[in-house]
């Protein structure tokens, strides 16, 4: 048999070879739905997105002594026409403790996130951040407190 005649027979082998996969695969996810077509993948709904005004969105605790705990509330208003969710709020160090608003916000309204922040082997100027994570176009905000931690117990 001549080389051309070999590698047209080869090329030939291997695209019935494929086409032969790829039926049996069609064959199977068939058999596998029952026959029909597989369903195909919902889009995910989305909560309605609003807006938020932060009324408190940087403070300055000023100094406080080393040991302290000292709360931060940080105030925000729902904008919007749709009920705000706060989904998660993030703190950068284990020093701090954020609490976050459980119900939606109706529109209108007003709410507080709650930083609790341990000064405790914190000496000197301490700058955090919380990330907050909601329902609006924005999904991300950033909220930030300065504080100077002075002296012992």
């Amino acid at each position: 048999m001549n080389t051309k005649a070999t590698t047209c027979a080869l090329l030939l082998g291997c695209a019935l070879a494929a086409a032969s996969c790829r039926n049996r695969d069609s064959a199977a996810t068939a058999e596998a739905s029952g026959g029909k077509d597989a369903p195909a993948v919902e889009a995910v709904k989305l909560p309605p997105v609003t807006t938020v005004q932060w009324v408190d969105s940087i403070r300055d605790m000023g100094i406080v002594k080393e040991g302290e705990k000292i709360e931060i509330p940080f105030r925000f208003r729902n904008t919007g026409t749709e009920q705000l969710v706060i989904s998660k709020v993030d703190v950068a160090c284990g020093c701090t403790v954020a609490e976050k608003p459980e119900q939606p916000i109706a529109p209108g309204k007003e709410g507080v996130i709650r930083a609790s922040f341990d000064s405790r082997g914190r000496p000197g100027p301490n700058h955090k951040t919380l990330t907050v994570y909601a329902n609006t176009s924005e999904q991300i905000h950033t909220l930030i407190f300065d504080v100077d931690v002075r002296g012992g117990k």
